[in-house]
């Protein structure tokens, strides 16, 4: 699927972006006490020095949170004024209610619509698309797209050839309706269902239900075939990186900056030899956080932009690849004036109010559920009947 904004007079902008990961930091030599590996080992095949794992109380919410939070602070928007809130995970905290509402429930975000999606890797991107068409099409003004995964809870940390490549983290940005020129120009989208069981989590759903069978084979962790997934990931991302910049009118020539999904430092290698980019122009923070899955490229994004990697009118490509099998492209060029005015006081405070509000707001509706239910056992029967008084 190809969609193309550039003829449009309404346009979508990135305005605020935020990232968060766990506190607690596993390094390749960490690893060498669990499994069978090495630093040199693991470098050599990944790219990888070290990834963030989540700690006791840390959930893909909470990481979607604090991105959202830091996202918005960027933005200098009162949460409030969201229409959309987008989780793109494979690692929701349930498998319902989505994250988002419970994203959209912290927040305060009481008008917005909110919703999970599950592209795998691609998952961000098919976010951004998403958003960025509903945005373009006139009936919303602000949307929240978050990638965030919490994937060391599906992670066989016996699995050498696996658990060497996961970290956790989140990113998000926050989209805005803006007529200026520039933004989200165009986005490929795609998928090939024949290749599901390359990169798979067996168990938990309606397939393989849970079970004390699944859980000793392992089957609920991240299950996949390596090699399939490489030489479909070389070809795929180059692939829909040009046809999005053709849509868009441009050629690899005009990219100022690739951010792809932070997968294998040589598959981004062999991706970028594909494509025909310098490496230079290919940003990675692979090394420091793993393959985060859809949160790796709003986690690369953000590291770019506060490295100073991105400037106002540059042409920014984000590419990546998932399970499913999917594959993602989006060219944007940057509009917003860097660094940004740092957000007034007054509305820091307001919005640190508007989380305690809902904090307050939402336990109020859980206390008010649980007293109308009680209440309706009251004055109602089992049917739905009204109860007749004792002198009626």
């Amino acid at each position: 699927m190809a969609s193309t904004r550039a003829a449009t007079d309404r346009r979508t902008h990135i305005v605020g972006w935020g990232m968060a990961v766990p506190e607690r930091v596993v390094n390749n030599h960490d690893l060498c006490t669990m499994v069978d590996t090495s630093d040199e080992w693991i470098r050599q095949r990944t790219g990888i020095v070290e990834r963030h794992i989540a700690g006791e109380g840390e959930t893909t919410f909470s990481l979607a949170l604090r991105a959202a939070q830091a996202a918005l602070e960027v933005a200098n928007l009162d949460p409030a004024q969201l229409d959309l809130v987008v989780v793109a995970t494979v690692t929701p905290d349930y498998a319902f209610p989505a994250t988002a509402c419970l994203l959209q429930d912290a927040l305060g975000a009481e008008g917005a619509a909110a919703f999970d999606l599950s592209a795998g890797c691609s998952g961000f991107v098919y976010g951004l698309s998403v958003v960025a068409d509903l945005i373009a099409a006139g009936g919303y003004e602000h949307g929240l797209v978050i990638g965030a995964e919490t994937l060391s809870r599906i992670t066989d940390w016996t699995d050498r050839n696996t658990c060497v490549l996961f970290g956790d983290g989140a990113g998000a940005v926050v989209l805005q309706a803006n007529g200026a020129p520039g933004g989200i120009l165009a986005s490929v989208l795609g998928a090939d269902g024949s290749g599901k069981d390359l990169l798979i989590q067996p168990a938990g759903g309606s397939a393989l239900p849970a079970s004390i069978e699944t859980v000793q084979a392992r089957q609920h962790t991240v299950q996949m075939d390596g090699r399939q997934v490489f030489r479909f990931a070389t070809r795929i991302m180059p692939d829909a990186s040009r046809r999005v910049l053709a849509q868009a009118g441009l050629s690899v020539q005009d990219v100022s900056l690739v951010i792809p999904h932070q997968a294998n430092d040589r598959i981004l290698q062999a991706a970028a030899r594909n494509l025909g980019i310098e490496e230079e122009r290919m940003y990675s923070n692979l090394s420091r956080y793993g393959n985060t899955s859809s949160a790796s490229i709003p986690m690369a994004l953000c590291e770019a932009i506060d490295q100073g990697l991105v400037k106002r009118d540059d042409v920014i490509l984000l590419t990546g690849f998932g399970a499913g099998l999917t594959w993602a492209a989006t060219v944007l060029r940057w509009s917003l004036p860097l660094p940004v005015p740092v957000p007034s006081r007054q509305m820091a405070f307001w919005r640190s109010l508007r989380y305690r509000w809902a904090q307050l707001r939402s336990r109020w509706r859980r206390w008010w559920r649980w007293a109308d239910a009680h209440l309706f056992q009251i004055l109602y029967d089992e049917e739905g009947r009204r109860k007749r008084r004792k002198h009626e």
